[in-house]
């Protein structure tokens, strides 16, 4: 849940660039041609609720499908299809085995000096890092 709910605020990649090859209209709206559109993800209101930029692991409690209302494309940290990331399956493999090592060792919790600040380049990073204060579960750690 935390991980999934993590990939849904902070995607490895934060948005999906497109052009309109050819005017069409969507409702009363027109996008004329060559428009480049940012398409983001995971962020909508109507299918996460009004706390959509919370974080909220509970909202995966039931899987996926289910936190997405079964709607296929609402959730897509890795992308969907042919345009899938390849390394998606060595990505969830490798956080899970990373905080799983981490886990077993030491509880952590966020620094009182750290600054939530979120700065969109390629991917999503925090614009001053993260300050984690590492506690080991055990006295010979």
């Amino acid at each position: 849940m935390i991980i999934n709910e993590t990939l849904r605020l902070y995607p490895p990649a934060n948005s999906t660039p497109r052009k309109v090859e050819r005017q069409v209209q969507l409702g009363k709206l027109v996008l004329p041609a060559s428009l480049e559109l940012d398409v983001r993800f995971h962020h909508n209101p109507d299918l996460w609720g009004d706390d959509v930029h919370l974080f909220k692991p509970e909202r995966f409690a039931e899987g996926i499908a289910k936190a997405t209302k079964y709607n296929p494309v609402a959730f897509l940290p890795f992308g969907l299809g042919p345009r899938s990331c390849v390394g998606m399956s060595f990505a969830m493999t490798e956080i899970k085995i990373a905080l799983s090592m981490i886990l077993q060792r030491y509880t952590f919790s966020l620094s009182p000096t750290y600054v939530h600040s979120p700065m969109l380049r390629l991917t999503i990073m925090p614009q001053h890092g993260i300050q984690l204060l590492f506690r080991p579960l055990h006295a010979d750690a």
